[in-house]
């Protein structure tokens, strides 16, 4: 039996944050003993802690930790790794809804102890007949094609509890995490039948904050951590768009469309990391993805 921690990271989640528990609290286990689901509220302004509190009292492996400024998922998590008793630790955001057997997907791996880091498979809930929609099916799906491969773990990852803090200026927690998981000579594994929903953003201007923000975090990582995610290698990402490619008039557009805005999204995370010298580790919250 694996015992494990589930830790849900939130800031000003007041619409979400019930429907993300209710799913956790809902998985289908056999192999995992859940110990504690321990939501960290980061300088929440709205009604995200009162919701929190009454998920608590109806359910005692509900818990609630508070940090009174907001300082970064970083330091979310490592306030969460901290107070962690479990072996295996799960780190998802407050804006994500776990399949109903996600969480059995994701830590069976463990049972193999050459295994340090899983991840799940992130699956857009945004209507794919729209520009945006259709960019965010067609990115998680080149995601989850390079996961097979080359894996990169996001949005739903679980760890062993082994690791120190990571760095708290990194804006791509989960990279970092890898990274420390791979120094202590453990495998990284991605779990495709570990389903996670989430919104990507609903307007061009919040899908480049969040892609560039995205972009400049693994520039970071790169330099400082000197970890590369594997999807920052360009010519792998451009393989697979071709591979997938189809010649029908709108899809064709749309195609070109979300690859010039993805292009676009790098460029400018480029440019903020070498040219403004930004670090996003508490970034702009993207508005447009805080509800299923």
């Amino acid at each position: 039996m694996i015992k494990v921690s589930i830790g849900v990271m939130a800031y000003n989640e007041e619409g979400i944050i019930g429907a993300a528990l209710a799913s956790i609290l809902s998985q289908k286990t056999k192999e995992t003993q859940v110990l504690e689901i321990v939501v960290v509220c980061s300088g929440c302004t709205d009604g995200t802690e009162r919701i929190v509190r009454e998920y608590s009292k109806r359910n005692q492996k509900v818990r609630l930790l508070l940090q009174q400024k907001r300082e970064g998922k970083a330091s979310a998590i490592n306030l969460f790794m901290k107070d962690a008793s479990g072996e295996v630790l799960v780190v998802a955001g407050g804006d994500t809804k776990p399949f109903e057997n996600a969480i059995e997907e994701l830590l069976s791996p463990f049972l193999d102890a050459g295994v340090g880091m899983t991840g799940g498979h992130p699956v857009p809930v945004n209507d794919r007949n729209t520009l945006l929609g259709f960019t965010a099916h067609l990115l998680w799906g080149l995601h989850h094609e390079l996961a097979m491969q080359f894996p990169k773990l996001g949005e739903l990852i679980a760890f062993r509890n082994v690791i120190g803090p990571i760095p708290i200026e990194t804006a791509v927690d989960e990279l970092s995490i890898e990274a420390a998981i791979r120094a202590k000579g453990l495998r990284l594994k991605y779990c495709p039948e570990a389903v996670v929903y989430n919104r990507a953003p609903l307007t061009v201007k919040d899908f480049l904050k969040q892609r560039r923000r995205i972009y400049c975090g693994h520039l970071w990582v790169k330099k400082t951590e000197g970890y590369a995610a594997s999807s920052m290698s360009g010519l792998r990402i451009l393989r697979l768009v071709l591979k997938n490619l189809k010649f029908s008039g709108k899809e064709l557009v749309f195609t070109f469309s979300a690859v010039g805005l993805e292009v676009l999204g790098r460029l400018l995370g480029i440019w903020d990391f070498y040219i403004l010298r930004k670090n996003p580790a508490v970034w702009e919250v993207i508005g447009t993805t805080k509800k299923f």
